[in-house]
């Protein structure tokens, strides 16, 4: 016989190279395998998707038949977007870690949602082994915040999950009392500033517009019998685009900020939103873009010009420049004292 045995064929001798036909469905099942990766991350649209993995829009429509072949719910928004539910919870090691993380440092500042926060990060802890999760558990205390604050996030969760208007009434900063709200809840956005949760919806009574309105500040909540759907137009990155913190949606203002030598390698670090990089020349010039309250000025963006103190100079606008002048002026007249006892 002219064939060998199987054992005698040499081992070194070369595999045999995939067939244009193989090849294109290992790509594909590579394709499939991402993208239940991507649908269970966000949810994208056939186009996004089509960019993301360099094929036609046609291709992945067939991908995601393929998908639904496979088993997995794949759900349309509104005929545009999909996504595909995870079973349960279920987090990868890195992402719980990385979730884990941030609710640990909302539960640092946030003590009002404390048992919320306590019992989110046990959640997470559970889906990791039990070396790490014993240690993740210890390092959590009760740190004996307010049960108010934990009943008003189970209020606005409960309106925003069923889709049911909410009734509160609201201090304002200023201490004024505002009776009677009705809101839609669109969304709950943490402020970068002081880590505190806000709540932006439809104000339905007052203006008819989207609003943002502190927690901590909303009182008397109830459920309305009212329902309503939520806006498909609404998108909160298009909204707090322009949010140093979470006031957004609205009119916005730049600032042109000089940083001394000092703290120039600070600011390069970046990690800011809505910077950019005008000019370095041993000084850092940078333009913030921030939302500005009623009365024309960057509410959220004034604590962070200030905590450089006199490595940061506000250049522009002049309405800016003249807050942030005001604010160190004013910190001299009260603290700029000579210390008693001591020699003129």
């Amino acid at each position: 016989m002219d064939d060998a045995p199987a054992h005698d064929i040499p081992t070194d001798s070369p595999r045999p190279r995939p067939t244009p036909r193989h090849a294109k469905t290992w790509d594909k099942a590579r394709r499939l395998t991402r993208m239940l990766d991507e649908l269970q991350a966000r949810r994208c649209t056939t186009a996004a998707l089509a960019q993301r993995f360099e094929v036609g829009q046609r291709s992945i429509q067939r991908d995601i038949e393929a998908l639904r072949g496979m088993g997995h719910d794949v759900v349309e928004h509104h005929g545009q977007e999909y996504s595909i539910p995870r079973n349960g919870t279920l987090l990868r090691p890195a992402e719980a870690l990385a979730a884990y993380a941030a609710i640990r440092l909302a539960h640092h500042h946030s003590p009002s949602l404390s048992s919320h926060y306590r019992s989110a990060l046990h959640s997470i802890s559970m889906t990791l082994p039990e070396r790490i999760r014993h240690t993740l558990n210890a390092s959590v205390t009760d740190n004996g915040g307010a049960a108010f604050g934990e009943r008003q996030m189970e209020q606005v969760a409960a309106a925003w999950v069923d889709g049911r208007v909410l009734n509160f009434d609201y201090r304002r900063p200023s201490g004024e009392m505002q009776q009677g709200n009705e809101l839609c809840v669109y969304f709950i956005e943490v402020s970068r500033t002081n880590l505190a949760p806000y709540v932006i919806g439809l104000e339905r009574r007052r203006r008819g517009q989207v609003r943002t309105f502190k927690l901590s500040r909303m009182l008397n909540l109830s459920l309305h019998a009212d329902t309503y759907d939520t806006d498909p137009d609404f998108d909160p990155r298009e909204f707090l685009s322009d949010a140093w913190g979470v006031i957004g949606g609205g009119e916005s203002v730049t600032v042109t900020v000089r940083f001394a030598p000092e703290a120039a390698y600070r600011v390069l670090e970046g990690g800011y939103p809505n910077a950019t990089l005008i000019r370095r020349d041993g000084h850092v010039e940078m333009e913030f873009r921030a939302g500005i309250d009623a009365t024309g000025l960057p509410r959220e963006l004034l604590p962070f010009l200030l905590s450089w103190g006199p490595r940061a100079e506000v250049l522009s606008p002049p309405n800016v420049r003249e807050a942030w002048l005001g604010e160190l002026r004013e910190a001299l007249t009260r603290y700029d004292l000579p210390v008693a006892g001591s020699l003129a």
